[in-house]
């Protein structure tokens, strides 16, 4: 979760735009936003998602192989 906060805090600072304007615009709680900042926060899927899209950011999956 560390480096999901530090890549919306970089992309939020590219863009010129504040914690609150952010939480505003992803209809986040400012609290919340600050907590995923700094890798402390546990949003669900749907607010990570909603501060993504503001961002024009996206997560991608992949499959990792796992030897024993």
């Amino acid at each position: 979760m560390e480096q999901i906060g530090i890549t919306i805090k970089e992309r939020r600072k590219e863009l010129g735009i504040n914690q609150q304007e952010l939480a505003d615009l992803a209809a986040v709680g400012i609290n919340s936003l600050v907590a995923i900042e700094r890798g402390k926060g546990n949003p669900s899927m749907k607010t990570l998602l909603r501060i993504l899209d503001v961002l024009g950011l996206e997560i991608k999956l992949s499959r990792v192989s796992r030897i024993p």
